[in-house]
């Protein structure tokens, strides 16, 4: 198969024609920003915790105040971290496309940062604060050591999908429907085995959508796929929005 710009011709023709274009991310993206891995992050003092002890519902009523020194200092190392050329590449193909739909296993508002907007947090955002009671957002408080809810006093908690926890069901409803709805999937730097985000790729080809992945190391499901790019999203994406300029 010929290539152009190291991207099949025939992924590149695709998304010329899509009408919508549905994107799934997951944490090697943000690891290409420096961000490190929910596990690659239990270093030093966290080293001694499980995650479930730092993760679940039941560790923050156990002990709310740990929970939050540990998730104010990963939200200390994603703040210090910037989109990479994967993420502007992203952010642009939003605006070369007719339609985009983003959905991001990632907590860390870095696509936001780079410009997508309308983006399907699948596992929640890490600089946003939820009621424990009634599970309302808002934004990130870290002037308390264990901030509550100014509506019912309630502690709040970190807003994010923990061990154990549903996929939001708005979250999961947007998802299905644009991969059951777009023309091309592509599945990038995620290792396609979280359910029910690893399904996504499954629904799209299902409804006849031409889906790729693109990651530095093929996955284990790389065949189900019609394409499978080992590289890494910074250098891929790039030559994609290149290609499709051209």
């Amino acid at each position: 198969m010929t290539m152009n710009c190291d991207i099949p011709d025939a992924l590149t023709a695709a998304l010329r024609d899509a009408r919508h274009v549905c994107i799934l991310t997951g944490a090697g993206v943000s690891a290409e920003s420096g961000v490190p891995t929910f596990r690659e992050a239990q270093d030093g003092l966290w080293a001694q915790y499980e995650p479930t002890q730092l993760a679940t519902p039941e560790a923050f009523l156990a002990d709310p105040a740990l929970i939050w020194r540990w998730y104010r200092w990963r939200r200390e190392l994603v703040a210090e971290a910037t989109p990479n050329p994967g993420h502007v590449a992203i952010a642009q193909l939003g605006e070369l496309v007719p339609r985009l739909t983003l959905v991001t296993q990632n907590v860390d508002n870095l696509h936001q940062r780079a410009g997508s907007s309308g983006v399907i947090e699948f596992h929640g955002n890490i600089f946003e604060d939820r009621c424990f009671a009634d599970g309302s957002l808002r934004a990130g408080d870290d002037a308390e050591e264990v901030p509550v809810c100014s509506d019912c006093g309630s502690n709040l908690r970190p807003g994010v999908v923990w061990f154990g926890e549903s996929i939001p069901e708005h979250a999961l409803n947007e998802s299905c429907a644009a991969a059951s709805d777009c023309d091309l999937f592509l599945s990038i730097g995620t290792s396609s085995l979280v359910y029910p985000a690893a399904g996504l790729a499954d629904l799209a080809k299902q409804n006849g959508a031409m889906v790729a992945e693109i990651n530095p190391n093929p996955t284990v499901h790389a065949a189900s796929f019609d394409f499978s790019i080992a590289a890494n999203s910074g250098v891929a994406l790039p030559e994609l929005v290149n290609c499709l300029a051209v």
